[in-house]
């Protein structure tokens, strides 16, 4: 029997709440750890990381890396061979950050 379209609506906004949250407390994580100049709600999480994005390289996101794994209770790996996936953007950190999560 499947939800009535009332809870399940509510639990799709819930979700996209919390979704939500996460990817501006990234983009805050973001700005304290790499001093940056853009201020975390300027963030779009869909721009991306790299090149004409936010313009990180990988020494930046090597301390994200950190600062993710000890807020989250979880590593993220050099040589996990979806890094160019999970580092796209903020929305897809988060994803994957909300999928792993330990803390």
């Amino acid at each position: 029997m499947s939800s009535p379209p009332i809870a399940t609506a509510t639990a799709s906004a819930a979700t996209a709440a919390d979704a939500a949250a996460l990817e501006a407390e990234l983009a805050q994580l973001f700005v304290d750890a790499l001093n940056l100049e853009t201020p975390a709600a300027e963030i779009d999480p869909l721009t991306p990381l790299f090149g004409d994005g936010l313009g990180l390289d990988s020494i930046d996101i090597l301390e994200v890396a950190l600062e993710v794994s000890q807020r989250y209770g979880f590593q993220l790996r050099s040589d996990d061979e979806n890094n160019q996936n999970i580092f796209r953007n903020l929305r897809s950190l988060a994803a994957h950050i909300a999928a792993k999560r330990t803390k």
